[in-house]
């Protein structure tokens, strides 16, 4: 479907909302790896992770090669860069699709989440437990810092889950656990999941704006866009300067249609975060007229 007007950058906006140079951005059109523009929002993200990939001495040939292979080996994938989540560990292009990670030039599968055992061990877990004793919630402490670690790695995903998995054994009251659970159920688009996790961190801490926050982006992905916004509003009933459930708020807002009430948390976030790649956009959509976008939301959050 092409761009509509609301939803088109220029080159230049493209290249001041995301720091680049001309000679940057000429050197990835003519890898075929961006159009000539306008761009659209999809355009803007391509763009974004091209650039991370860069910022991790990825070569722009192998990025390329990368892309070509996705799209011979993944039936219905037409657009890498927007519908899959790439990344680099530094040394190899990584990503993930279908709850695995695979490399994308030779399709092996480098590491297979395969959550179920993960599934019932969340299930099983008493939200509402008694709180633990201090030597266990230290305990529990470690193994959630080692999960931050682990988390860091594509690679090693897996062992974040299971490390925050026993966090939450060891203090069933581990409210920050769970989030980083859900966080990355969401990231492997199980939302489900996801959702058990942040209601769980609800349940245990009803003023967690995060959780809100969170749960928000959720239901956003589903399209149940009323459940989105009263998690939103919920957020930042708890956190006013939430800049991010600033930001996703006045997204809903456009997509429901309702500018007039988008253009508070538009300014709101431009107060916040004047600065981010994002602020760009907020300003865009001020001094535009009554037209309706549906960019994509942000992710979720983490408790670091």
């Amino acid at each position: 479907m092409p761009a509509s007007s609301a939803e088109s950058y220029s080159r230049e906006e493209l290249r001041r909302i995301l720091h680049l140079s001309e000679r940057q951005l000429g050197a990835w059109q003519r890898q075929g790896l961006v159009p000539a523009g306008p761009y659209t929002f999809s355009d803007l993200i391509a763009v974004k992770t091209i650039l991370k990939l860069r910022q991790n001495n990825v070569a722009l040939k192998k990025i390329q090669s990368s892309v070509s292979a996705l799209k011979r080996k993944l039936k219905g994938i037409e657009r890498p860069l927007t519908e899959l989540k790439i990344s680099s560990d530094g040394r190899r292009i990584l990503v993930n699709y279908q709850g695995a990670v695979m490399d994308p030039d030779t399709g092996q599968l480098l590491f297979n989440f395969d959550t179920g055992k993960l599934h019932a061990s969340v299930k099983a877990m008493r939200v509402a437990g008694s709180p633990a004793p201090p030597q266990r919630k230290q305990e529990a402490e470690e193994w959630f810092l080692k999960g931050l670690k682990l988390e860091e790695r594509p690679e090693t995903v897996r062992e974040a889950m299971q490390a925050y998995v026993k966090a939450i054994e060891l203090n069933p009251q581990a409210a920050g656990a769970y989030i980083n659970l859900g966080t990355i159920y969401y990231n492997m688009r199980q939302l489900d999941e996801a959702e058990k996790c942040y209601q769980a961190a609800v349940s245990l801490d009803p003023d967690y704006s995060l959780a809100y926050f969170n749960l928000g982006n959720v239901f956003d992905e589903r399209g149940d866009l009323p459940g989105a916004r009263r998690n939103y509003e919920q957020a930042l009933r708890l956190a006013p300067g939430y800049a991010d459930a600033h930001y996703n708020l006045a997204l809903l807002y456009e997509k429901l249609g309702m500018r007039a009430k988008s253009g508070p948390h538009w300014r709101a976030y431009l107060k916040l975060d004047p600065s981010s790649p994002w602020a760009a956009y907020a300003r865009q959509q001020l001094a535009r007229g009554p037209m309706q976008v549906v960019p994509p939301h942000e992710e979720p959050g983490s408790r670091q």
